[in-house]
């Protein structure tokens, strides 16, 4: 496949970050990473839902539609392509968590008038994980912001990132079941990861594979 912008995608302490950053290093990739630790929302959010949840998505959505536009409209020639740990239908997969109904119609409006020019992935990797793995891996990183995260908000975020799947069909999506790999700890899990991404010509649509 001749990829030029790959997104790597999971749920919260999938370790998509970590390999976005190992691939980029590896093959001189230009690197996108979501800003979200500066984002004073974040924390009231994970303290007070119900509170902050408008707030959190709109501010999340609109920074990660300029970044996105930038890095993605500026090429690099010295990079053989481009890696991000985020898509942009991100936005609304963590709204459909967080949000009410009417705040998030509201929002939904908001973000298809912005999607439709946002560029799409040549590949989508998602990599799954079962919801007590991701709760034990969030807690192993210790973010003082993340220790409100539970195990409820996880799953609502799992279903809505595969009902997403399924309403797509522009798109090649690579799920991979990574539960039990450590691709940081384990070189040869690094391995599969890597030819599962780049030695393969996948359809449009949905791919699932178990390591």
């Amino acid at each position: 496949m001749n990829l030029n912008y790959i997104v790597i995608e999971g749920n919260i302490g999938a370790g998509k970050t970590t390999l976005s950053k190992m691939i980029a290093k590896e093959y001189n990739a230009k690197l996108i990473l979501e800003q979200f630790a500066d984002n004073p929302f974040l924390p009231k959010f994970y303290k007070e839902p119900d509170k902050f949840s408008f707030q959190l998505e709109l501010s999340f959505l609109a920074e990660r539609y300029q970044q996105l536009n930038k890095e993605l409209t500026s090429r690099d020639l010295f990079k053989t392509f481009t890696v991000a740990d985020y898509f942009f239908m991100k936005s609304l997969i963590f709204a459909g968590a967080t949000l009410k109904e009417d705040e998030y119609n509201l929002y939904r409006q908001i973000f298809n008038i912005i999607y439709k020019s946002t560029p799409k992935p040549d590949l989508y990797v998602y990599l799954h994980v079962d919801v007590k793995n991701l709760a034990n891996n969030i807690a192993k990183r210790g973010r003082d912001y993340e220790k409100e995260i539970n195990e409820t908000y996880l799953l609502k975020l799992q279903e809505g990132y595969f009902d997403f799947f399924k309403q797509q069909n522009d798109i090649r999506y690579l799920i991979i079941d990574s539960n039990n790999m450590d691709f940081v700890e384990n070189p040869g899990d690094y391995t599969k990861v890597k030819e599962l991404i780049f030695k393969n010509d996948y359809p449009v649509g949905i791919n699932r594979i178990t390591i």
